[in-house]
């Protein structure tokens, strides 16, 4: 198969770096001094694995997905209602796209089969210009367990996690699923086709969000929230709210809150995406995770104060954040 990895940073970078060592042909679409040196010298990945070198085609042009089985999207949720009109009328006729982003993705209730099935979320996918470009027929979910970081242009520090969960949205073990599941296995990936990839994607956000947004907030690293007694029940207590959310959805989790807190406060030393981002003078990826969760709660009359509350907070961060940057003149 060829797979085209549309926004090769961290992870991107890494699964095509994969899915070529175990064989599979590979173009990286990236930008900037880190698509300089990958061309230059390929993608290089440190990790506690065992590191390993890959040489991959890199571009930056949109035009070499025409001729991929697979198009991986590497890309933050903010970043598809810019980029999906640009990408989507390039897609081939039969081309499978991967959605891999945090949060709720804009297909969540393609084929969902419930009250809210066919709905739209306007925080992930404003005005319908994400679906409007992105035929919900081609899209294979994908839940990710894995935190990686460009150490510099070209070469990716992998920490932990190798779980790339994919699936149909009706729950289908089709095909191509196995497919790709077979590529990224090959490849060194842990990669299961799941019936209820929807538990997955809930299971995730229920940490995403408070563990994400907190340490946004702090800039505490994910073993450290769990130092102090009040942050702990504040974690809890937003979880307790997601999951509700979900429940009123029609989804049983898979394990326990406590037990979904006590695994990501063990994760220890590691910075969350967000706060990688924050750091690195990035937008933050908001609107996928609390906001779909509020946007939810709000259609179906649950109340998640704490949730509305550390979002306004995040919100207000980068709102300071732009207005120094703009008196500074960047």
């Amino acid at each position: 198969m060829m797979f085209a990895v549309l926004g090769a940073g961290a992870i991107g970078a890494y699964v095509g770096a994969a899915l070529a060592r175990g064989g599979a042909d590979v173009v990286l679409i990236a930008r900037g001094p880190h698509l300089a040196a990958l061309r230059k010298n390929g993608v290089t990945v440190l990790s506690p694995r065992g590191d390993f070198h890959a040489d991959v085609e890199a571009t930056d042009e949109f035009d070499s997905i025409s001729d991929a089985d697979v198009v991986f999207l590497g890309l933050k949720a903010y970043s598809l209602p810019d980029l999906a009109p640009r990408f989507g009328p390039l897609l081939g006729a039969d081309t499978a796209v991967i959605a891999a982003q945090n949060g709720i993705p804009w297909w969540y209730f393609y084929r969902h089969g419930g009250e809210l099935d066919g709905t739209r979320l306007e925080s992930v996918d404003p005005g319908g210009v994400v679906s409007n470009a992105i035929d919900a027929e081609r899209v294979i979910g994908c839940v990710i367990y894995c935190s990686a970081e460009i150490l510099e242009p070209g070469v990716i520090r992998h920490t932990e996690g190798t779980r790339f969960a994919i699936g149909e949205p009706n729950g289908e073990r089709s095909p191509r699923c196995q497919e790709i599941s077979k590529a990224f296995t090959a490849g060194g990936l842990r990669c299961p086709v799941e019936e209820s990839l929807r538990e997955q994607i809930w299971l995730k956000l229920l940490g995403n969000v408070p563990f994400n947004e907190i340490t946004a907030l702090t800039g505490a690293l994910l073993g450290e929230l769990g130092d102090l007694d009040g942050v702990r029940l504040l974690l809890r207590a937003i979880m307790e709210e997601c999951a509700e959310v979900a429940v009123r959805l029609g989804i049983e989790m898979p394990v326990s809150i406590d037990r979904r807190l006590e695994a990501g406060i063990a994760v220890g030393d590691h910075k969350t995406s967000m706060l990688q981002d924050l750091d690195a003078g990035k937008p933050l990826e908001l609107a996928c995770l609390s906001g779909a969760v509020i946007e939810l709660a709000d259609r179906l009359a649950v109340p998640v104060p704490r949730t509305k509350t550390i979002e306004t907070c995040v919100e207000l961060l980068e709102f300071v954040r732009a207005q120094r940057n703009d008196a500074r003149g960047r």
